[in-house]
């Protein structure tokens, strides 16, 4: 008799680590099989430095066929084309289908750029959101310093990733200022947060106050409540939002380099399918991370659909941090061993929120317990620490993916940034 067919859509942060976890809890009980749509693993979180080339693309991609055959997990790069829930099965890429009997999508977003008119690496700004898109973006910026001039920054309409956009703003500050030509460009960082520092959240701690110190000190200047109508060549018209949606003031921003974070949506993959996913093609899921009409399907991190923390006058999404995507993976884990076993699934993600915004010289740190207010704990930080955090944090996963490890590493991090020992985040 065949073993169970567990599948994993998706190989980045949470895809990798849940395929992982997921074979050491079945332990022999299922089969695990990985679809992706290339071999490699890149370290997102380090995709700023890449794009100022601090980091050169390799030294964060991690090659996953040899540690998936290793781990005894099956591995396909060839991608999925479209899940079919009603019949257990995923087409994959090359025209061919795997069933399975359990899914577990873990796929991250899709980048909405054609929402936008020149919006993106295919029109007249750059990207971070994948290692690719940095390495582009850097090339980008080194004309820049050829020929210095205005940068524009931020996060789009619809954008639920914050944190990076201020991180590569203060990291573009902190090398023009290593290069001498900072006084030769002005800066300004568009969002659509209400204000700066909300990252989705509603802000945490003091994060209102620590990132506007950082962005008036640095001479940054900002436009929040921003919806970018279009962007031509070395042009980007701006729309700033008034609290009844009205459009209080128009801003044409000339730019040398422009990097923007797009808004997000469910892979076509997924996207459009009635009882699986909402109206952007995020997956519907409930406490347990199974969807609620197709209970063999589970999912994790930036693919799960999240409500907003509250109205604000331009659309503003909910970050999946690492540590809610780690929490996510290993409650995903524990529920399908406790389905293998004949047991109904109990174990809820803990949705707590731990991030590091590295600036190169400094940075901001906060956690939020849980990530949607109110919270139980509720703290932010900043100093030159958090740029050697990161750094270590980068080495750690990266010797994580490639030793194929399970072990937990975001709590442990969250709470030497604190200080503290005791503290639980469940």
């Amino acid at each position: 008799m065949a073993l169970p067919h567990i599948i994993i859509l998706g190989a980045g942060l949470g895809g990798t680590i849940a395929a992982y976890e997921i074979r050491d809890a079945v332990k022999g009980k299922a089969q695990v099989t990985v679809v992706n749509d290339q071999e490699d693993y890149w370290f997102v979180p380090s995709n700023p430095w890449v794009a100022v080339r601090w980091r050169e693309p390799d030294a964060i991609r991690v090659h996953l066929p040899p540690i998936m055959a290793r781990k005894g997990i099956g591995f396909t790069a060839v991608g999925a084309k479209r899940v079919h829930p009603a019949e257990n099965r995923v087409e994959l890429g090359d025209g061919t289908s795997l069933s399975y009997d359990y899914l577990v999508i873990a796929t991250g977003p899709d980048l909405a750029f054609d929402e936008i008119e020149g919006f993106g690496p295919e029109g007249f700004t750059q990207s971070i959101c994948r290692t690719d898109h940095a390495s582009r973006a850097a090339e980008s910026f080194e004309k820049l310093c050829a020929n210095p001039g205005p940068i524009v920054v931020g996060a789009a309409q619809g954008a639920s990733c914050y944190g990076p956009a201020y991180e590569f703003a203060l990291i573009l500050d902190t090398e023009l200022k290593r290069r001498k030509i900072r006084d030769r460009v002005p800066m300004t960082f568009v969002t659509a947060e209400p204000y700066i520092g909300h990252l989705g959240l509603d802000g945490v701690g003091d994060t209102k106050t620590l990132l506007e110190s950082e962005l008036r000190e640095r001479s940054i200047r900002w436009i929040t409540n921003a919806r970018v109508a279009r962007v031509e060549a070395g042009q980007m018209q701006v729309e700033e939002v008034a609290e009844d949606g009205s459009v209080k003031k128009t801003h044409d921003l000339p730019f040398g380099f422009a990097m923007l974070l797009p808004a997000f949506r469910g892979v076509p993959a997924v996207r459009g399918i009635e009882g699986l996913t909402n109206p952007r093609g995020f997956i519907l899921a409930d406490k347990h991370q199974r969807n609620p009409a197709f209970p063999n399907v589970y999912s994790l991190g930036v693919c799960v659909a999240i409500p907003p923390v509250g109205p604000t006058p331009v659309p503003v999404g909910v970050p999946k941090t690492g540590f809610m995507i780690e929490s996510m993976v290993t409650a995903v884990a524990a529920n399908i061993k406790a389905e293998l076993d004949g047991k109904e699934p109990d174990e809820e993600a803990t949705w707590n929120a731990f991030c590091l915004a590295d600036f190169g010289d400094g940075g901001v740190a906060f956690v939020a317990q849980p990530q949607i207010p109110p919270r139980n704990l509720n703290w932010s930080s900043s100093g030159k620490w958090v740029h050697l955090a990161k750094i270590g944090f980068e080495k750690y996963f990266l010797h994580k993916v490639r030793r194929g490890t399970s072990e937990p590493f975001y709590e442990k991090l969250a709470l030497h940034a604190l200080g503290i020992r005791k503290l639980r985040f469940k």
